[in-house]
């Protein structure tokens, strides 16, 4: 019997999702052959941990599905020892990447990953704490049921379990590497205001993510899909395709991984949307089969968002975005042009050379970065409110934005290099380490 990880990580009051996940992994059991670890990685404040660790003890047991809720003291202690034990000399930074003071959506990701390693799980399927299930007379459409259908197994036995498929004979005779669908509802970044405020500036500040030097065109194609997801389509029936999956068309709240976790981790930048979305393109560009469905998740907005405080958080982390696209624009390029030249003999990704593409990210003339920082500025100017007092107080972190986008992706290159190391460690450790060093509920 196959044992997967289905994680939730969160740092905001999620109970009713976690219900909800409960709910999935109860499906999961019922309907497959598996063990499901339901694994809710919490860096709440104390106050929500304790409404968390409540609900967790409300859940309706069941033999086959694991809750493990493990605070940041209780993943500290796992990944110390995890780290102790991987052979780095680079101890200390490698705990800082993997749980950083500031919000990073790779690096609780990647913590996921390696405790799914240590609990010995196959897969890491990830959903997110803004996030609902869609349902269709009245019953839940959980992703995980084309997950598992699919995930970890050749793809030429699953080719009758979907609708559709496109592979060339050597890519169907690949595992499946990722399962994933996108979300409906809001847009996945909160540029509508914007959007309705100033329609023109909105595209120009959106076309930003594309390479300065992009076609009119494509960057018209790309502002006009961006954020959006699978837009306001409902779920009416079951529909999947087996393919090499369109990055576009996939979001990380609604994903699985079989193997390439394990082969390569998620770029760890603090206070960065959209720095969760590497394995996404290295599946598509290696040729590693995936399964598209459309068992979209319902996207909704937390009211923190909303304050002035929140909304200057957010766009700081937006402008963080634009800048790693120059590194990862390069490193997409350079997967793409390398190909299933990618994968070792034995199917699996070659951790070095993705690592040497990241780590030439790095020499990078910085000058379209300032470019994008000139553009924005003149937008948000434009705009006026609190997106002038945002560009205010934007100016004098410039040189600091932009030596952190390069560095990033340095701590990002450093992070792959070690990851080998970092899983072998977590299969060693077992999940002992984190009960042993605080808080973790385990049902």
């Amino acid at each position: 019997m196959r044992r997967v990880c289905l994680t939730l990580p969160t740092n905001r009051e999620c109970s009713a999702t976690i219900a909800l996940l409960a709910d999935e992994a109860a499906y999961a059991v019922t309907h497959f052959e598996a063990e499901v670890h339901l694994l809710i990685l919490d860096s709440c404040e104390p106050a929500v941990y304790a409404e968390h660790a409540e609900a967790v003890g409300r859940l309706p047991h069941h033999p086959r599905v694991v809750v493990h809720h493990l605070d940041e003291d209780a993943q500290r202690g796992f990944l110390r020892e995890v780290v102790a034990r991987s052979g780095s000399t680079k101890n200390d930074l490698l705990l800082d990447l993997m749980l950083p003071a500031g919000i990073s959506y790779g690096a609780c990701t990647n913590r996921a990953f390696l405790i799914g390693e240590a609990l010995g799980c196959t897969s890491v399927h990830r959903r997110d704490s803004d996030s609902r299930y869609q349902q269709r007379d009245g019953q839940w459409a959980f992703p995980i049921h084309h997950e598992l259908l699919a995930i970890g197994l050749t793809a030429s036995d699953v080719a009758d379990r979907v609708d559709e498929w496109d592979l060339t004979p050597q890519e169907a005779g690949r595992r499946v590497a990722m399962v994933g669908a996108s979300f409906v509802g809001e847009p996945s970044v909160d540029l509508a205001e914007m959007a309705a405020a100033d329609p023109a500036t909105y595209e120009e500040v959106v076309g930003l993510w594309a390479p300065l030097d992009a076609s009119e065109e494509s960057k018209r194609e790309l502002v006009a899909e961006s954020f959006l997801g699978a837009g306001q389509r409902s779920f009416e029936s079951d529909h999947a395709v087996l393919t090499r999956v369109d990055p576009m068309r996939v979001d990380m709240c609604n994903i699985a991984f079989h193997g390439v976790h394990t082969r390569v981790p998620l770029p760890p930048a603090t206070d960065t949307i959209g720095s969760d979305y590497f394995l996404i393109h290295l599946v598509h560009d290696a040729g590693l089969p995936g399964v598209l469905h459309n068992r979209d998740i319902v996207n909704y907005y937390t009211n923190e968002r909303r304050t002035d405080a929140g909304f200057a958080a957010y766009q700081t982390r937006y402008v963080k975005f634009l800048l790693s696209m120059l590194h990862l624009h390069f490193c997409y390029a350079e997967l793409a042009a390398a190909g299933d030249g990618l994968l070792q003999a034995d199917g699996t990704v070659d951790t070095g050379r993705v690592a040497g593409i990241v780590r030439r990210s790095t020499q990078l003339d910085l000058a379209e970065n300032v470019e994008r920082l000139d553009r924005l500025d003149a937008a948000y100017r434009k705009l006026g409110g609190r997106y002038a007092a945002l560009a205010d107080q934007l100016r004098p972190q410039r040189e600091r934005l932009l030596e952190e986008a390069r560095a990033d992706m340095a701590d990002f290159a450093l992070l792959i290099e070690s990851w080998q190391g970092l899983v072998h460690a977590a299969g060693q450790v077992g999940l002992g380490a984190a009960s042993d060093a605080g808080r973790t509920g385990a049902r």
